[in-house]
């Protein structure tokens, strides 16, 4: 029996080396089915080239619309009687209205009047004298920062100047 024990030690040492080379065929077969069938197909996206397509028929479209309200007349709002002309036509227009415009002499600019600062409310002196400490002592508060007041300008100096034109027209100061 000793024979048969050894016959056995035999196929168990063969067996997984047999059944790695199997596994090994297995994949080297499976890749070249997958390298037969995708091997030769084209490697070009159609995906990004419709994509493209798509974007400059859009592109063109906007450009095309943009192109016929610059240049052609038309309604925005009937009921208001609002419409739009062509670019060329309203520069004309424009040109033609500030050419009829004589230019305005710039008036006089009004320069805005000094704040006055009201005194300090304490008998501390406003800046300490060279040499002294910044720090105080407890017993003596901080003197606090001098209060400001506001000087409204006269209603006057706020408007233009007599023979201005408004910044908008059709409507005065």
């Amino acid at each position: 029996m000793p024979e048969a024990e050894s016959l056995r030690q035999v196929a168990h040492s063969r067996a997984p080396l047999s059944t790695w080379v199997g596994i090994v065929l297995l994949f080297a077969l499976f890749g070249i089915i997958v390298l037969a069938v995708i091997g030769p197909a084209p490697r070009g996206s159609t995906y990004e080239e419709k994509r493209a397509k798509k974007r400059m028929e859009n592109l063109k479209t906007v450009r095309d619309e943009a192109a016929k309200a610059l240049t052609t007349y038309g309604w925005i709002d009937k009921k208001k009687g609002i419409a739009h002309i062509p670019i060329d036509r309203a520069m004309e227009l424009a040109a033609a209205e500030l050419a009829q415009r004589k230019p305005a002499p710039a008036g006089p600019i009004a320069t805005p009047e000094p704040q006055v600062a009201a005194a300090p409310a304490s008998n501390a002196p406003a800046s300490p004298a060279p040499g002294a400490s910044p720090q105080t002592s407890p017993a003596q508060p901080a003197a606090s920062p001098p209060a400001q007041t506001a000087v409204l300008s006269s209603p006057a100096a706020s408007q233009p100047p007599p023979g201005t034109a408004s910044p908008v027209p059709g409507k005065t100061p």
